[in-house]
């Protein structure tokens, strides 16, 4: 091919009909695995969130329990930790920062389970 544009069309450059709609479902393929992407992402920040929660909720009860009963004072203090850092991977997660969501939730358990060792 030169570089030089000029009007006559080659056989070879026309589009078909038939090539004119298959690029229009391919543009509304893009368009579904797009809509499939935002509910992954969308699934993905409910998911997180609702973890962090539950295991803030969770480990707020864990420190309270322990705190009335004879355990020593570092362990509620893990506890209690431990669901901060749950609830703020919770707090991340609803932001759309999932992936550091799920570093903190590892995190905020193994604070959690570390303070249950020392009981």
């Amino acid at each position: 091919m030169s570089g030089r544009a000029d009007s006559d069309t080659h056989p070879e450059q026309t589009e078909s009909a038939e090539d004119t709609e298959h690029d229009d479902n391919d543009d509304h393929d893009d368009n579904d695995d797009h809509d499939e992407a935002v509910q992954a992402a969308r699934r993905a920040r409910w998911i997180s969130t609702g973890t962090g929660g539950v295991l803030a909720v969770a480990g707020l009860a864990a420190a309270l329990l322990r705190l009335t009963g004879d355990a020593p004072p570092l362990v509620p203090a893990a506890y209690a930790s431990g669901a901060a850092v749950c609830a703020l991977a919770g707090l991340l997660g609803s932001r759309s920062r999932t992936r550091r969501a799920l570093w903190l939730l590892i995190a905020g358990l193994m604070v959690m389970a570390l303070g249950d060792q020392f009981d």
